[in-house]
């Protein structure tokens, strides 16, 4: 009789104490994850503002050189009119190059699957 109640009780205190193990592990996996996430967020608020900073600076350069060049071009056939033609150089490769540095900003965007796999190796790494 005493080995009939003894064994439900031990079975018992087995399965308690087993789940409580999984959920410990489960907490410690969502933080790790929560943890990721967060780590994940940081590095694309910093992309975005740099990418934000150097788009602001590669509108300002092509404005600037746009202007030059419309300068330039309402210079031409009148008394000034060689530095006219120079301002239109000027000007154009001005813009051209703030342009550049336009496009050159998305960079900081990032590629999707390049994101994805940074998460996956960090999820690894901590997994360890």
């Amino acid at each position: 009789m005493r080995h009939s109640l003894l064994i439900p009780f031990i079975f018992s205190i087995v399965c308690v104490n087993n789940s409580l193990g999984q959920q410990a592990d489960l907490d410690s996996l969502k933080q790790r994850e929560i943890l990721a996430l967060k780590t994940e967020m940081r590095n694309l608020e910093l992309d975005m503002a740099t990418g934000e900073k150097k788009f602001k600076r590669g509108i300002l350069v092509a404005t600037i050189g746009y202007s030059v060049t419309i300068a330039g071009g309402l210079m031409l056939g009148r008394k000034y009119d060689d530095v006219g033609k120079v301002l239109l150089v000027t000007g154009g490769t001005t813009g051209i190059i703030g342009t550049a540095m336009m496009l050159d900003s998305f960079k900081y965007l990032g590629n999707p699957y390049r994101r994805n796999q940074h998460i996956q190796n960090s999820k690894k790494s901590l997994a360890k």
